[in-house]
């Protein structure tokens, strides 16, 4: 039982709000928080080390059929808000080792959907894509180097642990590297509501193949660069004048409409 926020064996846990300060240590030093219970098992399921838990002592108990709680720290909730910065609602968290992340050649090589992020700052949407390409049948996630971290907590705790069951990867340089995407069969279609776009149910069985969607930011959209390197642009049509809609929103249309063809096997 911990009693002192101050306590250096909770370094891992320290001001998980302050998403400077957490960017600048977790990726560092290879080490990752996953909060609540569910998105913790998931992360243990999908292979990831634990490094430590860290519990309100009255949720103790429910983790004691994990086979490895060598390092285990329980406090109450005063303590734990005042180590990490909030109300820790959920009564658990853990650090977690990252492991090496893959290449892009590795991510398109087993793949036959993916999505790619351009410049995609905000955590929360960053984890509501991942959890619609888990659940829509997206293959990986491809992300510029300017993207939010998909294993930031929140990132995580909006997935509901799905990080952990896509692949993904960064595409270095940026936006060259979508020639690699396209390479490797794939063909690239930005999301943008650009005159010129085409309805994305309007797509042909060729671009519905192998499709790489691209998505960008709110507000500023897809980047000239990277709609220069785009195969073609699609859109999903509107009405009553409005022209877009939140991006992990967008997403998961665009991803539902891309598996439609995989409708027949739907049973799976």
């Amino acid at each position: 039982m911990i009693t002192d926020p101050e306590d250096e064996r909770l370094a891992d846990y320290r001001a998980l709000t302050d998403v400077a300060l957490r960017t600048r240590f977790e990726p560092p030093n290879g080490l990752f928080i996953a909060e609540g219970e569910l998105v913790i098992r998931r992360a243990l399921r999908a292979g990831y080390t634990p490094r430590s838990f860290l519990v309100d002592a009255k949720r103790a108990a429910d983790l004691s059929d994990l086979s490895d709680l060598s390092v285990l720290y329980a406090a109450d909730q005063g303590v734990l808000e005042r180590t990490t910065g909030f109300h820790v609602h959920r009564g658990v968290l853990a650090s977690f080792y990252r492991k090496p992340e893959r290449t892009a050649a590795e991510v398109l090589a087993t793949a036959k959907r993916v999505a790619i992020l351009e410049d995609l700052n905000n955590h929360t949407n960053v984890g509501a894509v991942f959890r619609s390409a888990a659940a829509l049948g997206m293959d990986a996630v491809l992300l510029s180097p300017t993207c939010a971290d998909p294993l930031y907590r929140r990132s995580v705790r909006v997935s509901m642990g799905e990080v952990f069951a896509i692949p993904y990867a960064h595409l270095h340089p940026w936006p060259a590297a979508l020639a690699e995407v396209r390479q490797a069969g794939f063909t690239v279609l930005a999301l943008t509501p650009a005159a010129d776009a085409v309805p994305i149910q309007h797509l042909s069985a060729a671009q519905r193949a192998k499709p790489a969607l691209l998505l960008g930011a709110e507000g500023p959209g897809l980047t000239a660069g990277a709609l220069g390197a785009s195969d073609g642009r699609v859109v999903i049509p509107m009405h009553r004048g409005v022209d877009s809609l939140n991006v992990a929103n967008a997403a998961t249309i665009a991803f539902w409409e891309l598996g439609r063809t995989d409708d027949a096997q739907g049973a799976e």
